[in-house]
């Protein structure tokens, strides 16, 4: 048996989809600040995480984020370019650096790719990275040069540092000690977080909005299944039917929390762009 610290929020990753669109972007570069402080000091002692994921983050009644799950960590040998490699064993692929997962080889840059994962989870409000892709479309598209586009209301220094963390090449990649300077300084100046990024130098994967042909279909493929007898009790049984909903009407139909709220207004505007409709949400 080990003894812990009680972290009252529980895991990360469960704890933003709880609070969706609750925090403000100070307050979750706060939390990212935490993470990369926890792997700058392991960094430091040598040890290589390799399993660096939002839902091994845990959060307690103020806030602060503690690296945790530590069953995957290793110790590396002193010199700072040693890789701890392994011949088996499963990886978490969508958070695992293309390098790890080709030739098994772990080092604190892998880690740093991983925490770029994990930035994106954060910003997202616990997305699943890549959506609904396979594994292999997953290393398949990295490979090609893909990256993951910035989430909704994302400021342009934040994506871009997850740019930097996803670099091709691990020597590439910031360390953990100027990530933590790099958003110690985003914290001393919120206004450079006030630019968002509107889109990827990367084309993105087709949109969920083209796969789906009913409101059900659509609303699962957005994450937000658990309004569809919210949608169908108020009438709204077909797609052409959601081009006309509003905030005011979501409001009415009981979907309360705000960053839903701006999830199913944002796929509702690429659903209007689809059919050529231009409605005020």
């Amino acid at each position: 048996m080990i003894i812990t610290e009680y972290m009252e929020n529980g895991s990360l990753d469960t704890f933003l989809k709880k609070h969706d669109g609750q925090f403000t972007i100070i307050q979750l570069v706060g939390m990212l600040r935490g993470i990369a402080g926890g792997m700058s000091y392991l960094s430091e002692m040598n040890y290589v995480h390799r399993d660096l994921a939002a839902r091994n983050i845990l959060v307690n009644s103020n806030l602060v984020c503690k690296v945790s799950d530590f069953g995957l960590s290793r110790v590396l040998e002193d010199d700072p370019e040693a890789a701890y490699t392994t011949r088996g064993g499963k990886i978490p692929i969508r958070w695992t650096a293309p390098e790890a997962i080709a030739y098994r080889k772990f080092t604190s840059a892998s880690d740093v790719w991983s925490y770029g994962i994990v930035m994106w989870e954060v910003i997202s409000y616990g997305e699943r990275p890549y959506w609904e892709m396979s594994n292999q479309d997953v290393i398949k598209a990295i490979d090609e040069g893909y990256r993951l586009p910035a989430p909704m209301d994302c400021p342009v220094v934040l994506h871009q540092l997850m740019l930097d963390c996803w670099e091709k090449g691990r020597s590439e990649r910031p360390k953990f000690g100027q990530i933590v300077n790099t958003l110690d300084k985003l914290i001393r100046n919120p206004n450079s977080l006030r630019q968002l990024a509107n889109s990827s130098v990367w084309e993105d994967p087709p949109s969920p909005e083209q796969c789906s042909s009913t409101v059900e279909e659509w609303l699962d493929s957005i994450k937000m299944g658990q309004y569809k007898e919210h949608f169908s009790g108020a009438g709204y049984v077909t797609l052409d039917s959601v081009l006309y909903v509003s905030v005011s009407d979501l409001g009415r139909m009981g979907v309360a929390l705000v960053g839903h709220q701006k999830k199913i207004l944002s796929s509702i505007q690429i659903l209007q762009t689809q059919q050529g409709t231009h409605v005020q949400v």
